[in-house]
Order: structure tokens, then sequence, then C-alpha cells
């Protein structure tokens, strides 16, 4: 163990908070005039370096990642937990004290981690020394009780201050984890509070949150602020949160996020290199895949945090090669999956990713997939998601290999296909929701996810048009569509939805399901018309914005790259 690392042990100091008094005020705590008999503050100036990760999604290898620049897609290897150990040995070697926290969505998103129910991932988290962590919106995908076990066999403590037991009739129980964290370091407190999603029973299959009620961040926020501030006497607060950048930013201006220095934010899978500087606090957020790692460093001195400096650090795989030990233990975890997950089961022609707000390749061949084997249906449909990195690399063949493991970070979610009929009425309704979802004016109302897919209709529309109305033209094998005409339409079945909902259309008609699964298909799709080309087929169309927009926040200074 290394000395700065036995020095961080040292100095660390956990108080996990219940039930508090509260002061009157809510006021940011002023060092010159506290008691000097009863705190003592070193006043010689020293460093704190806060690192987070955020949306691995079980994504243990490097991979390719996609980074936007020069106004064109770049691809290069990121990512994978050996790198990773290896760049944090440095970062600990050379900080005099650090901290390392990960923000959610830690088990979820990989074949490995389906199979394991996650299991896999905590003996690599744990090795790598985590000091916090906070759910994220997919930690619940196994349910309540195995979310519990797996983030209770972690070592670190677990913060969220918006997520209380169910005890029916939507009473609240007390919290599921401890609402904030306290680091004490050289007589300096840092207090942590979390926050994950509140929307999760909306935007995710209802039954994996069963059990659990979530409140918004602005419910408590200011009470446990007040606590970290006057009660516990922290000199610098960071809310650590998995709600998205756009809830982020609309919360750090708030006034209940009035003494939060910081909003480490997670879930969008933004890149934050630059702090977003808001009206209460700064926010950041440090992309996804473990292709980066956010890094906060704090000069302080006579316990006064007298600098802050802000750093997107990438973790590329030729500046961190893998450290042995991490490398062996994956090695080891993998090893009964590995045949399976590396069996290729088809080929693409050009780089698949997913990445853009309105139509990624990943997504243009699961529509094709669902069209191939569903031929007559008018409409396919696929949620928007942000997962999976992408993937590029050609092999012997010329082309880019599918992995069966590729289709897992692509489909986390194996889920039966469910057909149905909706009225041309209910189509325009339910693509304004969605859209309003992506593009909301106000950025308390935008979803994490990204503008649904579909195949069979084009739509042309204005991002940024009023509520209600960006729906421009709909058109179903070129015809206009017809409020009263009846279209049939495909997607996923989510666990927990009514029977008679697609894709968070309600009131669907003769709603079926087909007796085999989004896996099933894709692999039948890739067996039959390997190597595939899903060139994007312009189905929706922004007439206010370009294809390649890359983020759904607006009116800050900020840009995806």
């Amino acid at each position: 163990m290394s000395h700065n690392r036995r020095n961080f042990l040292k100095t660390l100091g956990a108080v996990s908070a219940g039930a508090g008094l509260l002061s009157q005020g809510h006021l940011p705590l002023n060092p010159e005039v506290m008691d000097d008999e009863n705190i003592n503050f070193s006043d010689q100036e020293f460093k704190v370096t806060i690192l987070q990760t955020t949306d691995v999604h079980c994504q243990i290898h490097s991979h390719d990642e996609l980074f936007w620049e020069n106004d064109k897609a770049v691809f290069r290897k990121t990512g994978g937990y050996a790198h990773f150990a290896t760049y944090l040995k440095k970062q600990r070697k050379k900080a005099q004290n650090i901290f390392l926290m990960d923000t959610g969505d830690m088990f979820q998103g990989s074949e490995l981690s389906v199979k394991t129910t996650g299991k896999a991932i905590s003996p690599i988290l744990n090795a790598l020394k985590y000091d916090l962590y906070l759910p994220g919106n997919w930690e619940v995908i196994y349910g309540k009780k195995e979310m519990q076990k797996l983030l209770g066999g972690l070592h670190a403590p677990k913060v969220c201050a918006n997520m209380y037991h169910d005890l029916g009739d939507g009473k609240k129980g007390d919290h599921i984890f401890p609402p904030y964290y306290i680091w004490n370091v050289n007589g300096v407190k840092i207090g942590f509070l979390g926050y994950t999603d509140h929307l999760v029973p909306i935007r995710q299959s209802p039954n994996y949150s069963k059990g659990i009620i979530y409140t918004k961040p602005e419910e408590n926020i200011a009470q446990y602020v007040d606590v970290l501030r006057n009660q516990e006497q922290c000199v610098y607060v960071i809310v650590v949160a998995h709600i998205g950048l756009s809830q982020q930013i609309h919360l750090a201006n708030m006034e209940v996020t009035s003494g939060v220095d910081y909003i480490f934010g997670a879930d969008t899978h933004e890149r934050v290199r630059t702090p977003i500087i808001c009206k209460y606090s700064k926010v950041v957020e440090p992309g996804a895949f473990g292709s980066f790692c956010g890094r906060l460093e704090l000069t302080i001195k006579d316990g006064r945090i007298i600098r802050d400096s802000y750093f997107l650090d990438e973790i590329t795989v030729d500046k961190y090669k893998e450290d042995k030990e991490i490398h062996t233990l994956i090695e080891t975890i993998e090893k009964p999956f590995l045949n399976d997950i590396n069996r290729v089961v088809g080929y693409s022609t050009i780089p698949l990713y997913r990445y853009f707000v309105i139509e990624n390749t990943i997504d243009t061949m699961i529509l094709n997939a669902l069209r191939w084997r569903l031929p007559d249906i008018d409409i396919v449909l696929s949620n928007g998601f942000r997962f999976c990195p992408p993937r590029t690399t050609a092999d012997s063949t010329g082309n880019i290999p599918i992995t069966n493991g590729f289709i897992f970070d692509m489909l986390p979610v194996d889920s039966h296909i469910r057909t149905g009929k909706v009225t041309g009425k209910q189509l325009k309704e339910w693509l304004e929701k969605e859209l309003n979802n992506v593009f909301a004016k106000d950025a308390s109302k935008r979803f994490g996810g990204w503008v649904t897919k579909f195949n069979g209709m084009v739509v042309r529309f204005r991002a940024f048009g009023e509520e209600g109305k960006r729906v421009d033209t709909i058109t179903v094998k070129g015809i206009p569509i017809q409020n009263e005409q009846v279209y049939s339409i495909c997607a996923c079945e989510r666990d927990g939805d009514p029977a008679d909902m697609i894709c968070r259309i309600k009131n669907v008609m003769e709603p079926q399901n087909m007796d085999y699964t989004l896996h099933e298909n894709m692999r039948a799709y890739l067996k039959e018309n390997s190597p595939v080309t899903p060139t994007i087929s312009h189905s929706a169309i922004a007439l206010d914005a370009p294809e390649t927009l890359l983020t759904q926040v607006y009116g800050v200074d900020y840009q995806f790259h």
C-alpha cells in the first residue's frame, strides 16, 4: 500500500446521515466565524483529488470510442478496467489525498452482467478500491432485492437521498441507502449528497423498480445541504447525481441548491470538459463506458477551498497499459462465458455506433432486423438509447464482426417483440410527447433518452419548436398519415407495462407478443443477411437541427466531442 493511500485511510472519516436537527438558516459555512477552540484547520496548503467514473455499463474491456473532431466522427481505443487501474495507480501515486467514486449504471449493459445478474462486476470494483457509490437508473434491472445485494456487496459506502422503501399505498419508508457521506481529510469535511433519477418507473420497465418510491431532488436537497453546511460544518458540498445533464443543469439553477459547489452528474453519457457554470453550482459529467474519468483538484488552506480545477481525462489504451492484476482478475471472472461472448454471429460493412440524438447505424440495424421478420407491419419502432460503445474495427474478412456479446451490448434487455394497431391520431400525439421528452424547452422535462427510432414512417419535425407542435409532416409508405386510419406497429414489450402498451403508446389495439425475442431475431437476421450495411435511412428529419446532433442540451456553453 502506498504512503499516500495509508495517509488517506488514516484521514478518512465517514458519517452516514439519518434524521438530524436542521438549523433555521441555509447559509454556506464560513470558517471565519467558527469557534477556533473546537475546530483546528491545518494552516498548511494541501490538495485533494476527487475522481468520478459513471455509466460504464459493464464494459470491462477497452473498446472503440467515437469522438467528434473537426466536424467528423473519429474513432480510437479507450476504456477497460485494467487500463483504468493503471491510470488510477498513477493518480494515487501523485495525489496527496484522493477519493474515487462511481455514480451509477455499474451492473447492466453486457452479456457477462446479464449471465451473472451483475455479480461478476463486484470483484472488479472492489479490487479498484472505490470510496463511494451512487445507484444509477439501471441498478434496478434485476429487481429491488438484487439491487440491494449487489450494492451491499461493494465494500465502499453508498448514498442516495431520494430512494425509499415502498410500504404500500404510496407510503414512504426509510431511505434504502444513507442520503449523504462525509469525507474528513486533515480536519476539513467534504460532503457528498446523492440523487438518482426519479423518473425510473416511467423511463424503464415498471417492474424493475417495484417496491421503491422515488422523489424529486428538490423535495429535500435544501434540507440536506443545510445539514452538511451548518450542522456537519462541511467546507465543500458535492451533489452526486444520476439524473441526466439537462436535469442537472436545471437543478443547479434552482435556489434549493444554494450551498452546493459542484454537481457531479451522470446518465446521459455527456462529456463535460469545462464545468458548466450555473446560477448556484457548477455541473460536470464524465462520459461513459469507462472511456473517461472526471478529476476535480481542490487546493485547501486554513479550512478554505482556495482553488479548484476540473479535468476530463481520456483513458486511452496507448497511454495507460493494462494493469496485470486487474487483467488477470477479469480474465478469471470472464473465462466461463468467453466463448459465447466472442462468438461471431454476423458482420457489418460500415461502423456501428449509437451517439447521435436522431439516427444511428446500430438502431438502423435493429429496425432492419425487425422489418425483415415482420415485413407486413406498417411501422417498426425502437427506443432511443445511448447504450453500447461503437464497433468499427474490421477483422481478416475486411468487415466488422458482430459478436453475441455485442448483441447484449446493443440490447441488454432481451424482450419479446410485441405487435399491435394504433390510429394516426395516436401516433401523432405520441410523437409529440416523445419529441418533447428529448427537446423540451424546460430542461426538467427532458428524459435521458434520444429520439425514438422508426422504420416505415418518415417524420419531419422541428426539434426546437413549440411543445405539441413540433411535427411538421408524417408519411407512412409515402402517404400522409390520416387521423382515423389504423396502422400496425411493433416494438419490444417492457416488463410491467400494460398488455395494450407498446413503446409508451397507450391503448394499443390487438396487442400480441411474438414467440421470439429481440436477440433471437437479431441472430436470425444476421445469419440470413450478413454482411449487413445499416445505412441511416433518414426516417426522422429535423428541420432546425443537423442530423449529426450529439446532445439534447442547449442554452449553455457546452459541446459534445
